[in-house]
């Protein structure tokens, strides 16, 4: 039946569905997933790096985390090239905001910008859905800390915690059980590696398949901040996620 329907972006179905965005949403069921948590003292990213191929050189580089403006990063799952594209139009966004009135935009602003521009792309003819999801954290005067989620149709919403990317919908589920109101910056960071060590479909959590990225107040100035991969081992081992490495007879 959806054959009829989904060679156009612009074509709703009987059941007043667009194809092309829910195959977008597929492409980002492929991608490593991506799990974001709102404490009351920042905001805790956590990503999968997904290893293709024991060949490929790993990225020196975040490939999850992108940090927009110095009061707002995001988290990225899906096709990468779609989100390059997305990054740069939000960074250029932020920084024409601050130009003109000279302090930061706020963080919805920024997300509902760009979220007007993925929207744009299901409208119409001869264009396609980008196939990304983003999770934004940001903090700005008016509303403090803050986590949102977008996907290719360009809805987006504010969460407390929220996932995208493979197995997410068992991600979230486990999300609601975990998250408690008033939760700390190092406990949402444990909640983030627990969930993602439980449905990630690596066997073994390393800090070399994760990326962490946190947003929080420093000397009443945004900080973002990423992990480094030997602070990410601590964590995983802290929390008892790992193993500690075998001692050489």
């Amino acid at each position: 039946m959806s054959r009829r329907y989904d060679s156009r972006t612009t074509t709703f179905s009987p059941e007043g569905r667009l194809y092309q965005v829910e195959y977008a949403m597929e492409a980002i069921g492929n991608a490593g997933s991506a799990i974001g948590i709102l404490s009351k003292d920042g905001v805790v990213l956590v990503g999968e790096k997904k290893v293709t191929s024991k060949l490929l050189q790993t990225s020196t580089s975040t490939e999850k985390m992108y940090k927009i403006d110095d009061h707002v990063a995001c988290a990225v799952a899906g096709i990468m090239s779609d989100a390059n594209i997305l990054i740069n139009t939000a960074r250029v966004q932020a920084q024409r905001y601050t130009y003109a009135y000279q302090e930061p935009m706020p963080v919805e602003q920024l997300v509902q910008s760009l979220c007007d521009t993925k929207q744009g792309y299901t409208q119409f003819g001869g264009l396609r859905p980008f196939g990304v999801s983003f999770l934004f954290a940001g903090w700005d005067k008016n509303f403090g800390f803050q986590l949102y989620m977008s996907d290719p149709s360009g809805n987006y919403g504010g969460w407390k915690a929220a996932a995208i990317g493979a197995n997410n919908q068992a991600a979230q589920s486990m999300l609601k059980q975990e998250y408690k109101d008033g939760i700390t910056r190092e406990e949402a960071v444990q909640v983030a590696l627990k969930v993602l060590s439980r449905t990630m479909d690596s066997t073994s959590l390393t800090s070399d398949k994760l990326e962490l990225a946190e947003v929080f107040l420093s000397a009443g100035k945004v900080k973002y901040q990423v992990c480094s991969p030997e602070s990410l081992s601590e964590m995983l081992l802290k929390f008892g996620l790992t193993q500690p490495p075998a001692e050489a007879a």
